[in-house]
């Protein structure tokens, strides 16, 4: 079984243990979660949790996903997200609090990485580049694009310019260091994907 709960990401700060060791943490804020819907393995096929995070204006939803709001009471919300076993006993329109995770808890969390946009090798893969050196045609270009004559063409998986960032990031093994259940607050130790304000997923490894 599992559990898990949609967040925004607040910023990094740092907490002490109780030998005086300073812990880097990201403190992300987890409210309110709403349960949107129950799925269960004699209805739907299999048995998952449905959580609505992040209030929004009902004109930006469309009519199919304000109803299927409404079925558990709830007004417009911006993120749905599954979790597959949740454990515990839901009801749709129940408000989660932050007070299901546990501190010592290992947990998973899913978001998007930072968006860097078009950008060449050197950023984008690290390469090395040429000398800077007066008279060099070679600064922070690709390079070879690979062999000439057989087969004559660039291989899949050439490492070029392209788009950086913006992409699905999971880390994994990360301990839950605090909660603060009046400010419905979460603090795990390391860093996590995705700038400030950003809507992450957190879900307690089995």
């Amino acid at each position: 079984m599992s559990k898990g709960m949609l967040a925004q990401k607040l910023g990094m700060t740092r907490v002490f243990d109780e030998n005086g060791k300073q812990v880097p943490v990201t403190v992300l804020s987890c409210g309110p979660c709403y349960v949107a819907a129950v799925k269960t393995a004699d209805k739907d096929g299999y048995s998952a949790v449905q959580i609505a995070f992040g209030e929004t204006r009902e004109k930006l939803l469309s009519k199919a996903e304000l109803n299927h709001l409404k079925k558990s009471g709830l007004g417009a919300f911006k993120h749905l997200k599954e979790y597959r076993e949740f454990s515990g006993e839901v009801q749709p329109g129940q408000q989660l609090s932050v007070s299901i995770f546990q501190a010592g808890e290992i947990v998973k969390v899913v978001g998007q990485s930072k968006g860097k946009g078009f950008q060449g090798v050197v950023k984008r893969h690290g390469f090395g580049g040429g000398r800077m050196t007066h008279g060099s045609k070679f600064h922070r270009a690709p390079g070879s694009m690979g062999p000439g004559t057989d087969p004559g063409k660039v291989i899949k998986g050439k490492k070029l310019p392209g788009q950086t960032g913006a992409k699905q990031i999971t880390v994994r093994n990360l301990k839950i260091v605090g909660i603060d259940e009046a400010n419905q607050l979460l603090f795990v130790n390391g860093a996590v994907p995705g700038p400030r304000k950003s809507v992450l997923s957190i879900e307690v490894l089995k």
